[in-house]
């Protein structure tokens, strides 16, 4: 009589039956894993038992040609998803099925703009989603204003200031630390006012130059930076639908575009634009006259890299399929030694 191995013994004390995995379940661990970032066995730290499971039930299928769907477990080990979303109020977008869209989204990094709440404001499972590590920062104004950064591996730390009260008490920033990659997560201001008289543009340029400044050294010390967020500026006429009937309004003014030109000329890079060229690509529409349906909108939703970063860029995107906002979710796939 062959002799008993040790699984076939723990799933019969156990009254179980250990099963092979199938490559979506595979993957379903390494996107889940809190140190997904951490390059032991194909891009993921796996337990030493995790990982000849893993081997015995890939074997099959991870010797198929480049082209098959087997090879999505490599390819999704190699590269990191960084994604912005501006939610315009966490707590209703999460009744628009937020938390659904983040479980798929394949995404390892997600800042949020608008959050609209403080951590205290949000239900445990919105404020810690399981295998997710998070933070907030939100305004002194209640329901203004906000930004919350979700993340599968906890990041080294999160700073949240500028150093001058008038940006900080409206929480608008966060950066974060992973490894060698910094993640800035922000909202930056809209110019037009209350009374859309574009009496704020001056408050916001004054924001944009303070946050240039303020991580123009992470740069130039080495670190891999991007920048996400709603940017409430489109940069060129590609990037709107209407740039003639616009151009007296804040969000396509001549100084904040050439704001947006000064980072450029800096060397950040719009790493949307860098791979993609063709009009209609929009990431936010105004919720009236069936704006979205018709594709009439603003691209102002950025993710921008430093030159350090830029090499490590793989791909850039837009979801405009995806709900539950007026902004839809933008991103970027970044190889994973970009952390290293």
């Amino acid at each position: 009589m062959a002799r008993e191995t040790w699984p076939q013994k723990k799933a019969r004390l156990g009254g179980g039956v250990i099963k092979k995995k199938t490559r979506d379940e595979w993957c379903e661990i390494m996107e889940g894993s809190d140190v997904c970032f951490a390059p032991v066995i194909g891009g993921c730290r796996l337990t030493t038992s995790q990982g000849s499971r893993m081997r015995r039930d890939i074997a099959p299928w991870m010797r198929r040609p480049n082209g098959d769907p087997a090879h999505r477990l490599t390819t999704m080990a190699k590269t990191i998803r960084v994604v912005s979303w501006n939610v315009n109020g966490l707590r209703a977008c999460a009744r628009k099925g937020f938390l659904e869209w983040l479980a798929k989204s394949r995404a390892q990094i997600v800042g949020l703009q608008e959050v609209r709440a403080s951590s205290e404001d949000l239900e445990p499972r919105l404020r810690r989603p399981v295998r997710w590590h998070t933070a907030f920062s939100a305004a002194e104004k209640k329901g203004y204003s906000g930004v919350g950064l979700f993340s599968r591996r906890a990041p080294t730390w999160v700073r949240t200031s500028l150093g001058e009260s008038r940006f900080d008490r409206e929480g608008r920033l966060q950066i974060a630390l992973f490894g060698r990659l910094v993640v800035v997560n922000c909202y930056f201001p809209k110019g037009s006012g209350r009374l859309r008289d574009n009496s704020r543009v001056p408050y916001k340029l004054a924001f944009y130059r303070a946050l240039f400044e303020h991580i123009d050294g992470l740069r130039r010390a080495g670190y891999r930076v991007l920048v996400m967020g709603d940017f409430n500026t489109a940069h060129r006429e590609i990037d709107l639908a209407n740039p003639k009937a616009n151009t007296r309004n804040s969000g396509f003014l001549p100084q904040e575009r050439e704001e947006l030109d000064r980072w450029l000329r800096a060397g950040w890079v719009d790493t949307f634009r860098h791979l993609e060229a063709s009009p209609d690509h929009y990431t936010w529409w105004a919720q009236r006259f069936n704006a979205r349906e018709r594709n009439v909108g603003w691209r102002i939703d950025y993710v921008l890299a430093s030159r350090a970063a830029t090499r490590y860029l793989r791909k850039a995107f837009i979801w405009p399929h995806v709900s539950g906002s007026d902004h839809c979710p933008i991103g970027v796939d970044v190889d994973a030694a970009i952390v290293d």
